[in-house]
Parts: structure tokens; C-alpha cells; sequence
């Protein structure tokens, strides 16, 4: 039978962790000047790279982080490290001339992963799928798992209106304080996996 409760549960947090609210003001800096049609075919591309990624390791992702002797924080580590990255270009305004490459690369890295299927997302499922027990909590994992990535689709995809009302000038100020968001993100992922270390060393 399919539970309400454990869909409700998964779905949720995931939404807390995933944050497409929060991602929405980072959405826009890292696509601004793409054409609309672009914009719209990057918001897909990146919640499609966000659900693969999660789905590849709620399926094995247990078995591939043995596999490769990777804890979590390290886990946490490298994804904060990428994300200050960005953050540093968005700061700087290096990202503000887009390529057609980039486009590609910035649905990819960072806003599909590690933004949107960041380690906390990819902990969360491994853990709920293998404590879900029988086909209909399967289910209910899987469809909660959909039903997030749909989200944030429809979520990036519709915030594409608020640059018609904040226009360039906006853009810029959105960019910068993406930068410092990001930035402050990158810096709690690091510390996180500093932390994890310590403890599971002690």
C-alpha cells in the first residue's frame, strides 16, 4: 500500500534540504543574459541532472561510496569546495559573459549537482531507500523523490519572470548576493564534512 506518511516525510525533507526558494536567487545569477528558450532548456537540464544523480545513488549509492572508500564528509568537503568556486566567480563577475559551453556546464555543475543533488539530498535518499521496506514504501520514496524534482523544475522555470521586473540592474545586485550565499553555503558544506571528520575519528 502506498504510505502517505512516509511520501510526506521524504518529500519534505528533501524540500528543506533541496531549498528551491533558496535556489531560485542562484538560478537566476547563473543564467542571467541567456536567452529565455535557453534559461527554460537549463532549468530542465538541471533538475534531470539533479534526479539522475540522486536516483543513481538511491538505487547503489551505498555500495558505490564503499566501493571508492568515500565517506560523506569528504563527500561534503568536495561539493563545498566546487561551490566556493563558483561562488568566486559570481563575486567577481566572471560569470557575467556566458558561452555556449557554460550553458551547458551550469546546468550541470553547479545547479544540478552539487546544488540541487547536493550531499545532504544524496544522504537523505540513500538512507530512505534502504530503510523502506516493500514495494509500497518503495513507492512512496521514489514518487517523493519525482515530485521534488518536478518542483524544482516548475520552480526555476517560472522564476525567469522576475528578470523582466528586475532588469539588468537587478541582475547584478541577484548575482553578487548569490555570490555571498553561495559562498556562505560552500563554507557550512566544508565545515560540515571538517566536523565529520573529527568525529568519526574520535
Amino acid at each position: 500500500m502506498f504510505d502517505f506518511t512516509l511520501f510526506g516525510s521524504v518529500f519534505f525533507t528533501l524540500f528543506v534540504i533541496m531549498d528551491p526558494p533558496g535556489i531560485t536567487p542562484i538560478f537566476l545569477a547563473l543564467t542571467s543574459g541567456r536567452a529565455t528558450k535557453v534559461q527554460r532548456r537549463m532549468a530542465l537540464q538541471a533538475a534531470g541532472v539533479a534526479f539522475g544523480v540522486i536516483a543513481v545513488f538511491g538505487i547503489c549509492g551505498q555500495q558505490i561510496l564503499d566501493y571508492l572508500h568515500v565517506s560523506v564528509p569528504a563527500l561534503r568537503i568536495a561539493g563545498g569546495l566546487l561551490l566556493l568556486l563558483i561562488a568566486l566567480d559570481l563575486l567577481t563577475g566572471k560569470a557575467d559573459e556566458p558561452t555556449q559551453t557554460k550553458d551547458v556546464n551550469v546546468a550541470l555543475v553547479p545547479l544540478g549537482m552539487p546544488l540541487l543533488a547536493g550531499p545532504g539530498a544524496i544522504v537523505t535518499v540513500i538512507l530512505a531507500v534502504q530503510h523502506a521496506d516493500g514495494f509500497g514504501e518503495q513507492t512512496s520514496v521514489w514518487l517523493a523523490i519525482v515530485a521534488m524534482h518536478a518542483v524544482l523544475w516548475l520552480t526555476m522555470r517560472y522564476s525567469l519572470a522576475i528578470i523582466r521586473v528586475i532588469k539588468e540592474g537587478g541582475v547584478v545586485l541577484v548575482t553578487r548576493l548569490s555570490g555571498m550565499l553561495l559562498s556562505a553555503i560552500a563554507v557550512q558544506s566544508v565545515a560540515n564534512g571538517v566536523f565529520g571528520f573529527i568525529h568519526g575519528q574520535g
